[in-house]
């Protein structure tokens, strides 16, 4: 079956994308509101996309007013936010997050999560998450109705459990995003894959 984007609406096509580009992590954001206020948030248009600066991505689009949302709005304000990980244990508090609270109240509060401080940034982590990561902003780039925040890490934050020699990092599983509306992943179950390497005087693989 073809489906063409061009002759059902946005929301048709928004549930097609998210349901084939599966699964996606979700960046469970806190940012600092320029009254003080920590906003908590997730969205799972978000990846990694560079190491070398470390750079990694999120893309946040306009409430259903049209609107920007909160997150979007601290984030060019300040210029930084912070990514924290969502894991299973945290999956009913980021289920709250994810409802339209006033700009002036903290999803915090509802979800009974602290902060914690930060070390490069003003704005804070969440204290709860295994892993976080203090991202400074460096460029932002309109797409259609949404808006694509490049940022640089400039700070991880790994559970001392997690934590392996040479920062091998084991046993960490957090959930990911699957269809629209609400469906989601566990990353529990794993494999390994010998790589494959071409080797050109027989033409073949080893």
């Amino acid at each position: 079956m073809q489906i063409d984007p061009s002759r059902h609406t946005k929301a048709d096509n928004y549930k097609v994308l998210t349901n084939l580009v599966v699964p996606r992590p979700i960046a469970w954001i806190t940012s600092l509101s320029p009254r003080g206020v920590v906003n908590l948030a997730p969205f799972s248009f978000f990846n990694a996309v560079g190491s070398d600066p470390l750079y990694i991505v999120v893309s946040i689009g306009l409430r259903d007013s049209g609107a920007m949302k909160d997150t979007a709005r601290n984030i060019q304000a300040s210029g930084e936010f912070v990514v924290n990980l969502v894991t299973e244990d945290l999956l009913a508090a980021m289920n709250i997050s994810a409802a339209e609270f006033p700009a002036d109240e903290s999803e915090l509060v509802a979800a009974e999560l602290h902060a914690a401080p930060s070390v490069c940034l003003a704005t804070p982590r969440l204290a709860a998450a295994q892993a976080s990561l203090e991202c400074r902003l460096y460029q932002s780039h309109p797409l259609g109705g949404n808006t694509l925040y490049v940022g640089e890490v400039v700070m991880f934050h790994v559970a001392d459990h997690l934590v392996g020699p040479r920062l091998h990092i084991d046993n960490f599983a957090p959930i990911g995003r699957l269809g629209s509306p609400m469906i989601y992943c566990r990353t529990t179950d794993r494999f390994e894959v010998e790589p494959v390497v071409y080797d050109p005087a027989g033409h073949s693989f080893i």
